[in-house]
């Protein structure tokens, strides 16, 4: 059994992802038609298909302003539980040095 080879990460515009899912609900191909033509993955171009539809508000979910507010949110979170702990370990080292 060969190992399959990786395909490296590429990224894509927002105007590109628009124009595709564009070509998918006006082409008259089926996703997988057109994930073929253009060397994509069907799962990727389902779903880009699904956040527009999302976005639009035809569908339930996370519109793409909220994935990107959740995403900062948690990394500033990350951050706030960092600064707290790096000060809980610094009131222990001066609590345990004015004793």
């Amino acid at each position: 059994m060969e190992a399959q080879e990786s395909r490296q990460r590429r990224t894509f515009t927002t105007e590109y992802k628009a124009g595709v899912v564009e070509l998918c609900r006006t082409g008259g191909k089926s996703i997988a038609d057109v994930a073929r033509d253009l060397d994509l993955t069907e799962s990727v171009l389902r779903r880009w298909v699904k956040q527009v539809e999302i976005d639009a508000g035809r569908q339930e979910g996370l519109t793409t302003a909220e994935r990107e507010e959740l995403t900062r949110l948690r990394k500033e979170n990350r951050v706030l539980r960092q600064e707290r702990d790096i000060l809980k370990r610094a009131t222990i080292f001066f609590a345990r040095e004015t004793q």
